[in-house]
């Protein structure tokens, strides 16, 4: 029974933390744009990666 003494305010506390961090990143914005990081992934960017320098020892 002691150890309910222990452990309710400490399961309340990293509750409150938890709801805390969630109100957080919802006022700056974490939860703007949830597809467009998504479709990001399917296309490529509009310019071309530069060429890769060669090779030392295979000489291209």
């Amino acid at each position: 029974m002691t150890s309910l003494l222990f452990l309710i305010p400490i399961a309340l506390g990293m509750g409150l933390i938890g709801l805390l961090a969630f109100l957080w990143s919802v006022r700056s914005g974490q939860f703007e744009d949830l597809d467009g990081a998504g479709a990001r992934v399917l296309f490529d960017d509009e310019r071309p990666l530069p060429p890769s320098p060669p090779h030392p020892k295979t000489g291209g």
